[in-house]
């Protein structure tokens, strides 16, 4: 019988940072090729995105956010972060800033760990691009409802309609 190797998740600690941002350059371009320009996807940079995620687990505590990883034989396959809402004035206190998981570890659990290891079951609020039903579909499994809001979100030169989703 093979070996079977365990979907972990846990706090992302400082050694994480180049795996999240892997991740995280990885996972948009998996999942918004049909939504932002080829050129754009290919110019994200995992270096600069390193910096960037060393920072934010550095000062996750004090800032009072959440970051955690899920990781498949030893690599990350998915992040997660939450913490105080953005928004002012703000819907819920505690809003789901980010969750992103490889293509090729959906349908393994990951997404789902990751939420409930910075969320729980508290109420709290998102934002998704408008036009990702999976996202979506994910995201109302787990009590979120569109409540009409949407906004513009700009990445670059470029513009993503972004929809709220609260429970």
């Amino acid at each position: 019988m093979g070996h079977v190797q365990q979907l972990t998740v846990r706090p992302a600690v400082d050694t994480d940072a180049p795996g999240i941002a892997d991740v995280h350059v990885q996972a948009w371009r998996e999942a918004y090729a049909h939504l932002l320009p080829a050129a754009f996807l290919a110019s994200l940079d995992p270096v600069v995105r390193t910096t960037r995620w060393r920072r934010t687990i550095a000062g996750a505590s004090a800032a009072g956010t959440s970051v955690a990883v899920a990781e498949h034989g030893g690599a990350v396959v998915g992040w997660a972060t939450a913490g105080p809402a953005r928004d002012d004035p703000a819907i819920r206190d505690v809003e789901l800033t980010g969750i992103y998981v490889l293509a090729s570890a959906h349908g393994s659990g990951a997404g789902q760990l990751l939420l409930d290891a910075v969320l729980g079951n508290a109420p709290a609020f998102l934002w998704v691009a408008d036009d990702n039903p999976r996202a979506q579909a994910f995201y109302r499994r787990n009590g979120f409802r569109r409540d009409g809001t949407t906004k513009t979100e700009r990445l670059g030169d470029n513009a993503l309609l972004a929809a709220r989703m609260v429970r």
